[in-house]
């Protein structure tokens, strides 16, 4: 394994009961790297986000972090060893405030014994100046998180994940309900957070949100993979074609063709 590899998941295969839901799926993902999982719907993302993030276990295969090979039990199983997820709902509380979100039980605590309460003062500073670091000035971090835009709710979630010890972080279609701008924010966050050493995974079934961003790309369907691929050996019309189906549009095009044939026959 290279020095700069974090996680490595060989041959990961999920069985739910007859149906073969992830077939022999690998990947290794290295500091500072944004690996895009592209692939359609039924493809096997949710199977294997669950799975990578300790929520399944896999039927075959292994999870080698930073060298050593690791059963997961639970998804604390691997938030404690720096794979951190962060889902489509984000797991925020909209009518909480953005330092509670942030924290989330978790929060700094100060006194001593029976005396213990919750440091608001040390939580807002963290909190404000974290998102400030990001490009988002909150005016006031005791606002409601629901009062916040899809992208400013997308990047506290990352941010939290980031500032509680992630070292991957697998990012469930980041961008898949927002709207241009709001998703250019989010994208430039998560190349900015891959370039201090993080290894993203990012799963989305956008090519022109996952190209520009992304260093390699390995594309599922039906539960296997089609290949791991760096950007130098995959040009964008490429991945779209791929992504398509490209050779199921073109037999698609022809039986079209065909059809259009015989009606203008018939008539």
């Amino acid at each position: 394994m290279s020095e700069e590899t974090i996680v490595e998941f060989n041959q990961i295969s999920k069985f739910f009961g007859s149906v073969i839901a992830l077939q022999e799926v690998t990947m290794h993902i290295k500091k500072g790297e944004i690996m895009c999982l592209l692939g359609d719907n039924g493809a096997g993302k949710s199977t294997l986000i669950k799975t990578l993030s300790g929520v399944h276990k896999p039927d075959k295969g292994e999870i080698i972090v930073e060298g050593k090979k690791i059963i997961f039990d639970s998804p604390r199983d691997a938030l404690d060893m720096g794979i951190a997820t962060v889902y489509q709902d984000l797991a925020l509380v909209s009518l909480m405030s953005v330092t509670r979100n942030f924290f989330m039980g978790r929060e700094p605590i100060k006194g001593f014994g029976p005396f213990k309460t919750f440091d608001i003062e040390k939580a807002n500073s963290i909190a404000a100046e974290k998102m400030k670091q990001i490009g988002i000035d909150i005016r006031d971090v005791s606002q409601a998180v629901g009062t916040m835009s899809g992208g400013e709710r997308q990047c506290l979630a990352i941010s939290r994940a980031i500032y509680f010890g992630a070292k991957v972080l697998i990012l469930d279609e980041p961008t898949s309900a927002l709207g241009v701008h709001q998703a250019s924010v989010v994208l430039k966050y998560i190349v900015k957070a891959a370039s201090q050493g993080l290894g993203v995974i990012l799963i989305t079934h956008n090519v022109h949100h996952a190209y520009p961003v992304g260093n390699s790309f390995t594309i599922l369907s039906r539960g296997r993979s089609m290949g791991t691929y760096s950007k130098q050996k995959l040009s964008r019309e490429k991945l779209l074609n791929m992504m398509a189906g490209g050779e199921e549009l073109d037999k698609l095009e022809v039986e079209l063709k065909e059809i259009d044939r015989i009606g203008k026959k018939n008539n």
